[in-house]
């Protein structure tokens, strides 16, 4: 395995053509890496890496069959979580003062701003005092139906509409605030390369990692993104919902 940081005019050329010839396998660090890990090392990669790599193959008609699976899920789901919307929409009320859903301006696919629909699981104008802050994994602002639906990952119920009008998939990289997405992109590379497709209600970062509060823990969830974008399939998505819905049936978070 080849994983020097700086090749140029140190790659010991001739004895890797010797242990190749001698049938030796030989790879690259970054790729065996992405192989046992399922992420990409973002800070370690070129452009060059993603344009010319087996992967990344967003076509239309992959796409229009994302579509089409997004609306049919986001039916069924609707339907069958009808009788919770009506259990947590008591609870909240009940517990604290403020509306029972909030909306918050998020960035979507190419970076249009949308806004996203969740149960508030926070005491209400909890940035009033502090402005756009990052959530925390034990965060005090959280009400304590707020702490059973954000590990379950019932708050985010409310996306089902997002889905249905396009704003959002089934499965895709988390939608983040604007005030954070000027951050990231500034600090962390090929951040943009995640607004490629629609964010997700849920998705292949949101069930590796917990709750991003720094820059360093956005950009491990951006490793996994990418990996997504890379290997986008229905299948990949199929088992990404059904990790998901077991993280919600047995409130085991990520």
């Amino acid at each position: 395995i080849v994983a020097m940081e700086d090749r140029r005019g140190t790659l010991p050329l001739d004895e890797l053509l010797k242990f190749k010839s001698d049938g030796i396998k030989i790879e690259d660090g970054i790729s065996y890496y992405e192989k046992i890990s399922n992420q990409i090392l973002v800070e370690y990669i070129n452009p060059g890496d993603l344009i010319f790599c087996d992967g990344f193959k967003l076509s239309y008609s992959a796409l229009f069959v994302k579509r089409a699976y997004d609306i049919l899920f986001a039916c069924i789901g609707l339907i069958i979580a009808a009788p919770l919307f009506l259990v947590l929409s008591l609870l909240i009320k009940l517990e604290s003062k403020g509306p029972i859903f909030y909306k918050q301006e998020r960035v979507g696919k190419n970076e249009k701003p949308f806004f996203i629909y969740k149960f508030r699981s926070m005491l209400n104008d909890a940035e009033r005092k502090t402005g756009p802050v990052m959530a925390l994994s034990d965060d005090k602002r959280i009400t304590r139906i707020g702490k059973v639906i954000r590990k379950t990952r019932l708050d985010e119920l409310p996306q089902l509409w997002n889905i249905l009008k396009g704003d959002m998939s089934f499965v895709g990289p988390r939608p983040e605030r604007p005030v954070f997405v000027e951050k990231f992109s500034r600090h962390i590379p090929f951040y943009g390369q995640r607004f490629a497709l629609r964010p997700g209600l849920t998705g292949w970062a949101q069930i590796r990692c917990a709750y991003a509060s720094t820059i360093e823990e956005t950009l491990m969830k951006l490793r996994y993104e990418l990996y997504y974008l890379k290997n986008f399939s229905f299948l990949f998505d199929l088992s990404i919902i059904l990790r998901t819905a077991k993280v919600v049936l047995f409130a085991r978070g990520v």
